[in-house]
């Protein structure tokens, strides 16, 4: 599957206005799903849906005050100022005949009520890893793996910090055979979209049919 721009290529047919047929012919409206984009605090969550979204993301971040001292704790990342206490929203267009719709959880705690909500209706979790603090991402595993929503691990390599290998992680992490281990860049368009296009064959090999707009709920 070959990642497709939001903007009709010069050779695709065109409808009113420029737009593309699939856009006005219902008959190819494309299926839309839902994924989302889960881990610890501050492990590049809003940076990953960022990084692919065709429209301005919607982010609900707050800025850090006293009042969250002794509540959040941003000694494991240096100079984050900000915090999602809501979600992060994104879209992506997958070929002509697929749009997702990005998800992003918010890492700490006392927001993880919020989960159950956000989860409602996807086809699948990517659940982002800081190497540095690998524990962080255990609420995010466990909860996949109760609910049964397929998931992928994306280790987010941050600048400066050793580069493990996929299966050391898997190892670290104790994860199954068949859950994929993918070492990424966040803010790198390309290791996004291949994240995103691994999650869909995963869910589609755990539920056939699944990533073709139907609710696995």
């Amino acid at each position: 599957m070959d990642y497709a721009d939001s903007d009709p290529s010069p050779d695709a047919p065109t409808g009113e206005e420029g737009t593309a047929s699939w856009q006005t012919d219902l008959s190819r409206a494309p299926s839309a799903t839902k994924i989302v984009i889960a881990g610890g605090f501050g492990v590049g969550k809003t940076t990953f849906v960022g990084s692919v979204s065709e429209i301005t993301p919607l982010r609900t971040e707050a800025v850090m005050t006293s009042a969250g001292e002794g509540v959040d704790d941003p000694g494991a990342v240096p100079g984050k100022a900000t915090t999602t206490v809501a979600m992060d929203f994104g879209r992506i267009t997958l070929d002509a005949d697929l749009v997702l719709y990005l998800f992003g959880t918010p890492g700490q705690k006392r927001f993880w009520f919020m989960w159950d909500d956000l989860v409602r209706g996807a086809i699948g979790a990517v659940v982002m890893v800081d190497t540095r603090r690998l524990a962080d991402c255990f609420p995010a595993l466990d909860y996949f793996e109760s609910g049964g929503l397929p998931y992928v691990v994306a280790v987010n390599h941050f600048e400066g910090t050793p580069r493990h290998e996929a299966e050391a992680v898997r190892e670290a992490l104790a994860l199954a055979p068949d859950v994929p281990v993918l070492i990424m860049d966040a803010r790198r368009r390309v290791g996004v979209v291949e994240t995103l296009l691994t999650l869909v064959g995963r869910a589609l090999d755990v539920s056939p049919g699944v990533a073709r707009g139907v609710n696995p709920a």
